[in-house]
């Protein structure tokens, strides 16, 4: 079976045209060179998954923008789209706009399931309108393990935006998903393979219940996770990430899409040739 390419794009925090992000980031244009970064290398990817906090402040106009920039690509790309709630969006613009959803109940939950090329992605609402930090209701795990009681053919991948884990940065671990021992217990044992998380604005790795979970690097600024002690502090930059599945391996890998001097660009088959040739020589 051939392999599967999964682009993981979180914390977009689009605003509306002309606007910044704390004054002085334009996460338009951040988008746009990624999704150009994903044209240019022309390779197939099965899905693209937003993992939250796609709107900084839940604004119709930047859903819309969202839209209009990611759907055309993705189309290029051959690739689904998954659009997963964060605690900066609005429940009821996000379902209007990019689920093309009635008008819905706000306190309900914007869970989403599909199967893309064998693998199926489970996408959780873990947010809570008027907070930030995270949680899942009774409901959703309920629903969670019907879902998980029957195997996907090549495994399932779990997205919620904020991470189910602790962290070593006290203003990021204070926003962090409760009750993440229910969650554990639900996909213990089961075919999840991977949890993608956003949220933290830093790249990050861990597990849970033994299952690797990765917190993807935003794509609209990042936070400083070795600042002075007693400061809380954000740098430009940005990033997004390429989850593969190679056989029976998943594996994350966080790509730098901050503009940068190229150091080499080299024909792929010119470097393999010579890599050959080191082991030869090397007996």
């Amino acid at each position: 079976m051939s392999g599967f390419t999964l682009v993981q794009l979180t914390d977009t925090h689009l605003r509306p045209a002309g606007e910044l992000v704390h004054g002085a980031v334009d996460t338009d244009r951040n988008l746009r060179r990624v999704l150009d970064q994903l044209r240019g290398a022309d390779r197939h990817v099965d899905a693209l998954v937003l993992s939250g906090d796609l709107a900084d402040t839940g604004a119709p106009a930047a859903y819309r923008r969202l839209r209009a920039l990611v759907e055309p690509v993705a189309a290029e790309l051959g690739a689904a789209i998954v659009y997963v709630m964060g605690n900066h969006d609005d429940r009821a613009a996000f379902a209007a706009e990019l689920l093309d959803h009635d008008p819905v109940d706000p306190a309900v939950p914007l869970d989403q399931h599909t199967e893309v090329a064998g693998v199926r992605i489970l996408a959780l609402d873990s947010t809570t309108p008027g907070r930030h930090d995270g949680r899942l209701e009774p409901g959703q795990l309920d629903r969670l393990v019907t879902h998980l009681r029957t195997p996907a053919p090549r495994g399932t991948v779990l997205v919620l935006h904020h991470p189910p884990l602790p962290a070593a940065v006290a203003t990021v671990d204070a926003l962090k998903l409760s009750g993440a021992d229910r969650l554990a217990e639900v996909v213990a044992g089961s075919d999840v393979r991977m949890i993608l998380c956003g949220h933290n604005h830093l790249t990050g790795a861990a597990a849970l219940a033994g299952i690797p979970v990765w917190i993807g690097p935003a794509l609209s600024y990042r936070i400083d996770p070795m600042a002075p002690v007693g400061r809380h502090r954000g740098f430009t930059g940005f990033g997004y990430s390429r989850i593969d599945l190679v056989g029976s391996t998943m594996l994350a890998t966080a790509i730098e899409a901050t503009p940068a001097t190229p150091l080499y660009d080299r024909a792929e088959a010119e470097v393999l040739a010579q890599l050959a040739a080191l082991t030869e020589r090397a007996g």
